[in-house]
């Protein structure tokens, strides 16, 4: 993928003193380059008919050209002969073809715009492809979430029992993380396509080019107006890698819980993304979830390599540019790769409700809300807190074990009851706890189960709040399949109105 391709050369770019020598394995990023040869053939396409609308080459002459590019097609990227990259060697071929002529194909371009374009065309693709991706793990998340409204399980926070939640709540938290992440790339998307086609070096041309229409053939919503920042630019795949960061970290989090709930047998991944030890066939490891959470160092060092890699480059284009592309490839394909695995990972997971409830009480995971209550009844929240707080205290005295110690410790994950707190408010208050409120409502709030029904403040783990957040989950889940959908379309009708417009010149 290099640039300023106006020197005489090897091939049909380069010649004389610039033909040989030991630097020229180094410039060429001819093998890498197969990524975008269908991207290249596309836009050799549309910029040829395109000069034949214009009047600037013949229709015959665009016809034997556009023959040449569909045998290229044909012979695949394999039988490309040797080049600095695969826009000169596509020409070399087509050269070899038809004769001079196929030189016409580069008129009134530079590689500079050439290389912009083709980068632009293949990373959308990959772009609704991990769109793609996002939606298939928010829609495992979503059923997950639908089957387990009420499937209550503890939560964490410092990686301690916090307060108990429902295991739909928590897989909504990550769908509702996803569903931002997913805008990132199709925000991306955006200034993705849009085509630099037509800016040649980076000070336009002397031709009377059609930059438009060569858009429009090519799927790309406008074109960046601005010649030099449409050679020079590469922000779109800063933007892309950001996203696709972003994606990836999100991932890290999701695998990572999954990981520390299978370790506590509070989830059970399928036989399909696990593994045993090699030495140890007793084990199951959730060795896929891993690789996902590893996928955001993969993600966020190419984010970090394309943004070294372009910092301090002077405008218009800079070989350096051929280094910056393989960054966005390896964050795009890390994230996507990555995503569909933890799709797939959700959607087979099994949760045992049984072990989940009983662990939901865990370290008296209750107490705030035993304190909102008393809260509630007319207690500053700050002694009720102090209230709560000794009231673990002494159920843990009860178990005859000092604080700290290991009867304590169990004590305090097994919760504190309704005994314990009474202790607490004639300890605290100087009253009976049935001054403020009745020691069964309580004995209520320290039920996990009634205290998840409790929270039903918006986004909170009750049934009714999970309820609206999964209609919320399903309608932005059909809004961005349906984009997705729409700017799939949009691609396929250009590239067959490109295919049309050939046919009529071949």
């Amino acid at each position: 993928m290099t640039g300023e391709g106006d020197q005489d050369g090897s091939d049909v770019v380069r010649r004389g003193r610039f033909s040989g020598g030991p630097a020229r394995g180094f410039l060429s990023s001819l093998a890498a380059d197969e990524r975008i040869f269908a991207a290249d053939l596309a836009v050799d396409r549309a910029h040829v008919v395109m000069l034949a609308e214009r009047g600037i080459v013949g229709d015959d002459e665009a016809g034997r050209i556009l023959t040449a590019l569909n045998i290229v097609e044909v012979n695949g990227h394999g039988s490309l002969p040797d080049g600095e990259d695969v826009h000169a060697a596509i020409e070399t071929a087509v050269i070899d073809e038809i004769g001079p002529v196929g030189g016409k194909m580069h008129t009134a371009r530079s590689r500079n715009d050439e290389v912009a374009a083709c980068i632009r065309h293949r990373l959308r693709e990959d772009l609704l492809s991990a769109v793609e991706a996002t939606l298939l793990l928010r829609e495992s998340l979503v059923g997950v979430a639908e089957e387990h409204v009420e499937t209550v399980m503890p939560g964490f926070t410092h990686l301690q029992p916090a307060q108990p939640t429902t295991v739909a709540h928590w897989a909504l938290s990550y769908e509702q993380a996803l569903r931002r992440d997913t805008a990132r790339l199709l925000d991306a998307y955006g200034r993705v396509n849009r085509s630099p086609l037509g800016a040649a070096a980076f000070a336009g041309t002397t031709f009377d080019v059609d930059r438009e229409r060569t858009a429009d053939l090519l799927g790309f919503d406008g074109v960046i107006e601005n010649a030099m920042d449409a050679a020079a630019a590469r922000d779109f795949l800063a933007e892309s890698a950001g996203a696709l960061a972003v994606l990836a970290t999100t991932l890290s989090g999701l695998a990572e819980d999954l990981v520390l709930f299978a370790n506590r047998g509070y989830v059970d991944l399928s036989d399909d993304y696990s593994s045993t030890s090699s030495i140890m066939p007793q084990k199951k490891n959730p060795d896929t979830l891993e690789l996902v959470r590893a996928c955001a160092g993969d993600a966020s060092a190419g984010l970090t390599g394309l943004l070294t890699t372009l910092k301090g480059l002077p405008r218009a284009y800079n070989r350096d540019l051929q280094r910056a592309t393989p960054h966005a490839w390896r964050a795009v394909d890390a994230a996507t790769e990555a995503t569909e695995v933890a799709a797939g990972a959700v959607a087979t997971a099994t949760w045992p409700e049984g072990t989940l409830a009983a662990a939901a009480g865990e370290g008296f995971s209750t107490a705030t809300g035993v304190a909102d209550l008393l809260a509630r009844h007319g207690l500053p929240f700050r002694t009720a807190h102090e209230m709560v707080a000794v009231a673990a205290e002494r159920a843990a005295e009860r178990t005859g074990g000092a604080a700290g110690s290991r009867a304590a410790q169990r004590a305090g994950e097994r919760g504190a009851d309704v005994a314990a707190v009474e202790a607490a408010a004639e300890e605290v208050l100087g009253e009976p706890l049935s001054t403020y409120v009745d020691p069964a409502a309580v004995e209520a709030a320290l039920d996990p189960a009634r205290s998840v029904e409790s929270r039903d403040s918006v986004g909170g783990p009750a049934p009714e709040a999970v309820a609206s957040q999964l209609d919320a989950a399903a309608s932005a889940l059909a809004a961005d399949e349906s984009t997705l959908a729409d700017r799939r379309a949009s691609l396929e009708a250009a590239a067959d109105e490109l295919a049309a417009e050939v046919s009529s010149y071949v």
